[in-house]
């Protein structure tokens, strides 16, 4: 039997009726009275005001302006896969030389990664004043440590996981997971680039391989795909670029601007079609890059001083091979930068098992050993390429920014030679635009364990490049599944103090 309880009569539907009206005409009243807050008033006043680009998707690689006038226009990010310990790098620790070889002050029994903690153990290199500024640095980067007047040093970052890919994820995209976009998605997006003839963001694997992460470290997410990084380096440039056997470039070019008259009059049969229009610019800047792409990748044009200062003249030894593919990479950064693009990604390092052993900085059995080859492939074919960008008046422009996903323990393993993973405190650096140099943020304790001044995030990492990039982190945002996505998450602050 029907319940008519629940009915509406008709008393009730005109109460309800009037009451309803009564409420759209008080609201009608107050927006003419300017009294109704809008969306973006809200928005506003929680300061979360978003900032979207406008993209055309016909040409989603044009330069945008930033939010407000930038330190920088473009950025290199060298990232070392594997964890480098800033404890035998740039994080100087004279009470772990002193306590060299004893238990750590409330660490006995510590359980980290891989298991339980041995005693402190000081680094095996040396560390000297370096510069003018006499920052100290150790033997194992001697060339870099000659760079200190140049460098920006953050000794007290923080991480979320101790586990590589999640690590790689978070440094490289603020999140642990996968499927997140990664920094210069967020860049490209928001700014475009100033190439034409070249991938707005290109990610530099080493030679030996990918990082842990691979593609996730580079990847768009969410964002349209235009902004994922194209992967390539000076050894294996991108493929399927070469002409095919038996055409000649004459109609190579003549096959190339017959597609694009069709192209074009296809795109007019439907107005506003931005995935047709993406689709082709795609096309068009793959054809561009045909011949871009081999010329900025041929280093023969290269100087001999240039190559060796980059170590790419030396080969014959395994520290030399890998020093020579290292610094082909680098000098094709370099090139990469003065073209205009704007992300660059080079990587130092690579997850690999098995064959010639661990091939990046994951120093948990051997480290002395391990270390001793990957110290002087990073060293000399980094610190060229600053000198080299210095030299031809490009730090003026570029943020150089040194991360690697987490740090070291001060501790050797018990049962091994090696250091353990520690996201409680790591170094990082920048140089050129928008940096003070020579100077030092944060610090560790007195052992290099936990970061305990001036404590720092990766979301406070970023905040500060995107803002150097005149990027308001807390307004560049992407809508996608009905949350105002950003680099930064609902975190981070700009680290003012070591802005210039």
């Amino acid at each position: 039997m029907l319940d008519k309880r629940h009915l509406l009569d008709r008393r009730s539907f005109l109460s309800h009726s009037m009451s309803g009206l009564g409420g759209v005409a008080l609201a009608s009243m107050l927006g003419r009275e300017g009294l109704l807050a809008s969306e973006i008033q809200r928005e506003s006043a929680a300061g979360k005001t978003p900032i979207r680009p406008h993209i055309d998707a016909g040409r989603p690689h044009a330069p945008r302006s930033p939010h407000f006038p930038a330190r920088a226009k473009n950025v290199l990010m060298i990232f070392c896969s594997g964890a480098v310990s800033q404890i035998d790098t740039f994080d100087y620790k004279p009470d772990l030389i002193a306590r060299h070889g004893q238990p750590m002050p409330g660490g006995q029994k510590l359980i980290t990664f891989q298991g339980e903690q041995g005693n402190l153990t000081k680094s095996p290199w040396e560390f000297r004043p370096r510069g003018k500024c006499g920052k100290m640095i150790s033997d194992l980067v001697p060339m870099l440590g000659d760079l200190a007047d140049d460098l920006c040093f953050i000794h007290s970052m923080t991480g979320k996981t101790n586990t590589h890919g999640p690590g790689e994820n978070f440094m490289n995209t603020g999140f642990t997971l996968d499927g997140f976009p990664s920094a210069g998605a967020w860049t490209t997006y928001a700014l475009g680039s100033e190439a034409e003839d070249l991938p707005s963001y290109v990610a530099i694997p080493d030679p030996r391989g990918n990082p842990q992460s691979s593609g996730n470290c580079w990847g768009p997410g969410f964002l349209p795909a235009a902004f994922q990084g194209t992967d390539f380096n000076a050894t294996k440039p991108v493929r399927n670029l070469s002409i095919p056997t038996g055409m000649t470039p004459a109609s190579d070019q003549a096959a190339r601007n017959f597609l694009e008259r069709q192209n074009r009059r296809h795109l007019e049969g439907y107005p506003g079609d931005s995935d047709l229009a993406a689709r082709i610019a795609s096309y068009e800047l793959a054809a561009k890059m045909q011949l871009s792409i081999p010329e900025i990748a041929d280093l023969s044009t290269e100087p001999a001083h240039v190559l060796r200062d980059y170590g790419v003249d030396e080969s014959g030894s395994r520290i030399k091979d890998l020093r020579a593919g290292y610094g082909r990479n680098c000098i094709l950064a370099r090139r990469l930068v003065e073209r205009g693009v704007r992300f660059v990604q080079l990587f130092n390092g690579a997850y690999q098992t098995g064959g010639e052993g661990v091939s990046n900085w994951d120093g948990h059995k051997a480290l002395a050993e391990q270390y001793g080859v990957h110290g002087p492939v990073l060293d000399q074919p980094t610190a060229a390429l600053i000198r080299d960008l210095k030299q031809r008046g490009l730090l003026a422009d570029t943020l150089v920014v040194f991360c690697t996903e987490f740090g070291r323990m001060p501790t050797f393993q018990k049962g091994a030679s090696g250091r353990d993973h520690n996201p409680g405190g790591f170094t990082t650096w920048l140089a050129g635009a928008g940096v003070k140099a020579p100077f030092t943020y944060g610090a560790t304790d007195e052992f290099g364990y936990k970061a305990v001044e001036n404590v720092a995030t990766v979301y406070d990492f970023y905040a500060t490049i995107l803002h150097i990039l005149g990027l308001d982190h807390q307004r560049l945002s992407y809508y996608h599944n009905g949350i105002e996505r950003r680099l930064t998450d609902v975190h981070g602050h700009v680290i003012r103090d070591i802005l210039s």
